[in-house]
């Protein structure tokens, strides 16, 4: 092997790392929307169960009857959404039902929620279970959203990737 074809071929090999580097932040971020909106739909699943299962909170009256949601709140904090147990019985959420707010993070956030086909774009949103029933109450800016076909909430990373969690009032979720 002479020196000329040893140049070539770390030559060929400087190429290919530096174009594999350049596109593993891009990558990076698509895997990390995704990662986030499947944590999205997992925690309003486990909303969803916690409610059907019966699951009661420590401190919960015994008479409750079991109701748990995810409350998104996109005007005063879209880097974090929280997990409640719905102690009031109003199926929205109230300062002091959180069980566990969780944390947005690496520069990604909740750049839309948004009712169909209506197409109103909301600040806020709250989606709840009770028991027996398997579907969804869905509430944005705080009215009940009746005639809505699904909710969708946009999450994207500061690189331009995003995800879309679709939310439908039967309880099932798609992501996109």
């Amino acid at each position: 092997m002479t020196y000329v074809e040893l140049i070539v071929v770390l030559s060929i090999f400087s190429v290919l790392s530096a174009v594999s580097m350049f596109n593993y932040g891009k990558f990076q971020a698509k895997i990390d929307i995704k990662n986030l909106a499947s944590d999205i739909a997992l925690k309003i699943v486990e909303a969803q169960k916690s409610s059907i299962g019966g699951l009661l909170p420590p401190n919960a009256d015994p008479d409750w009857k079991p109701s748990y949601g995810v409350y998104f709140n996109r005007i005063a904090n879209n880097k974090s959404f929280i997990y409640f147990a719905d102690a009031s019985g109003d199926r929205q959420f109230q300062v002091g039902e959180e069980i566990r707010t969780m944390a947005i993070n690496k520069g990604n956030l909740i750049s839309s929620i948004k009712t169909f086909p209506e197409d109103l774009s909301l600040g806020n949103f709250t989606i709840s279970f009770a028991r027996p029933d398997s579907g969804a109450k869905m509430f944005g800016d705080g009215i009940e959203l009746v005639n809505t076909s699904w909710v969708e909430i946009t999450v994207e990373s500061p690189s331009e990737p995003q995800a879309i969690i679709r939310v439908y009032p039967s309880g099932r979720l798609e992501t996109q």
